[in-house]
């Protein structure tokens, strides 16, 4: 009977942790995938950083030629 018992308080124990994970991540899938409600529908300007990209020539200002 000992056996038994421990038995279908571990299967319990499993079942209820398996199911609060289970409403947990849905919970998190849910209120991370909607817009808040109030929220503006335009999406934030934010600034961009643009720079030219240059070329390293080690000190030349000309490729180097080679000459026979």
């Amino acid at each position: 009977m000992n056996a038994l018992t421990t038995g279908l308080k571990t299967l319990t124990c499993g079942l209820t942790a398996v199911a609060i994970t289970t409403v947990m991540s849905w919970s998190l899938v849910q209120s991370t995938s909607v817009v808040p409600f109030g929220a503006s529908p335009t999406p934030v300007q934010m600034a961009k950083l643009t720079t030219r990209h240059h070329h390293v020539l080690f000190g030349q200002s000309l490729p180097a030629v080679l000459v026979d």
